[in-house]
């Protein structure tokens, strides 16, 4: 039987969220919906996220000292990442110690935070179907990649190439012959989360279409784990980044059961806990290629994923809600409430405290929600809201929210 505590009082359930995001402001909002006490944590004052939890911390999550201070001084019972870039070891000797429950685990943290650790578990440890890859460290060495070298096949053209530690897309390219490699490897020092370092290329998958597989390990009646899938989410993006999604994405019966079988593979072996014994609540964002019924494994997110902002009007537990209600032993429900669609609104402009006209057109738009995230500063390709619609039809789900994005117009506040 799970206990939940009342807030701000000896007896309070506390849960510290490491990045306070707009995707770490829903999970906020949503444990504070079953009185959960929240501490919101991200490198800059005012995230979205900090402006709704009961408690605000603004420190390096790289740097091992002080998030382990911050963690030592809050004791939380729960510690939830909700990006890349924390200080990770730290996090897995606080839960050897017993100091803390990281969620899902510390080792997924580890392993989901750069590409190569969670490539090299879905591809050598668990076998699964992935593109071609190589890690290079250098030029030559992706040039060498890319031509093959000491009796290794290439990957050859067109290829991907993406830091080892890079989100929203930053850092990644395509290359279509030897006078783009230069420039994506530039691109690709440019853009990763640490400064210069590792990238990996990887072979072009000429696929259909991507998904993303929302997939929830939750208590069973009995105790037990439970793996729970969402409806497929289809999206768009651009440069790697997201700019729209819809849910349901037709698929094949053989390609469905392929990516589930894919995200259970890879989510019950995140899932082990210090021992091995099955652990590792909470969803994953498992992002894969599909061609017909065949399926390849590309990326996951041991936590919510942008793409997944949509269920926030087609499910009747959005991803969010189901993340809070899995990490605190509760059950879920994956279910469909309606075919919709989201689109990405962007800041437009580089500047702080901007504004944003035309909301009220948006939402005449039928069947339709905003959301605005609060970021406090805009830049012109930033995501600062996004459109939200459910229809039936999921084509015209995609048009009305792409309109609706497009009637929201951020720009500068007036002249005092």
């Amino acid at each position: 039987m799970t206990t939940i505590g009342t807030p701000l009082s000896p007896s309070a359930t506390r849960v510290m969220l490491l990045g306070s995001g707009e995707l770490g402001k829903e999970v906020l909002i949503a444990l504070q919906r079953l009185g959960v006490e929240t501490i919101a944590v991200d490198r800059y004052e005012h995230a979205p996220g900090q402006q709704v939890a009961h408690h605000a911390h603004t420190i390096t999550m790289s740097d091992p000292a002080q998030l382990a201070a911050l963690i030592e001084a809050e004791r939380p019972h729960l510690v939830v990442p909700e990006i890349e870039a924390i200080a990770t070891p730290a996090l897995q000797e606080l839960e050897a110690a017993g100091v803390v429950r990281v969620v899902p685990t510390a080792r997924a943290a580890r392993l989901t935070m750069d590409r190569e650790g969670i490539r090299r578990l879905a591809a050598e440890t668990l076998g699964l179907p992935t593109s071609p890859y190589r890690f290079c460290d250098s030029l030559d060495e992706l040039q060498a990649a890319i031509d093959g070298a000491d009796g290794q096949p290439g990957i050859g053209y067109p290829c991907i190439v993406k830091p080892v530690m890079s989100s929203s897309g930053k850092g990644q390219s395509k290359i279509d012959g030897p006078a783009d490699v230069q420039t994506a490897w530039d691109y690709a020092m440019a853009g990763g989360r640490v400064g210069p370092g590792r990238i990996i290329v990887e072979g072009f998958i000429d696929f259909d279409y991507e998904i993303t597989q929302l997939t929830v390990r939750a208590r069973g009646a009995g105790g037990e784990i439970e793996t729970h899938f969402c409806d497929p989410i289809g999206h768009v993006q651009v440069s790697g980044d997201y700019v729209e999604s819809w849910q349901p994405h037709p698929m094949t019966p053989a390609a469905q059961a392929e990516s589930r079988r894919i995200a259970k593979a890879v989510t019950d072996d995140l899932g082990q806990g210090l021992n091995g014994e099955p652990s590792g609540l909470g969803l994953y964002g498992v992002e894969l290629f599909v061609k017909g019924d065949q399926v390849w494994f590309s990326e996951v997110s041991p936590r919510p994923h942008d793409t997944g902002m949509v269920t926030m009007i087609t499910q009747w537990q959005n991803e969010f809600e189901l993340h809070a209600r899995a990490i605190l032993g509760l059950p879920v429900s994956a279910a469909l409430k309606s075919p919709g669609a989201s689109a990405v609104i962007y800041g437009g402009v580089d500047a702080r405290g901007i504004v944003f006209k035309g909301v009220d057109e948006a939402l005449r738009v039928p069947n339709s929600d905003i959301r605005l995230f609060g970021k406090p500063e805009s830049f012109t390709r930033r995501r600062m809201g996004v459109a939200l619609v459910h229809d039936a039809d999921v084509d015209v789900a995609r048009t009305q929210a792409k309109l609706a994005a497009s009637l929201v117009k951020p720009g500068l506040p007036p002249q005092a």
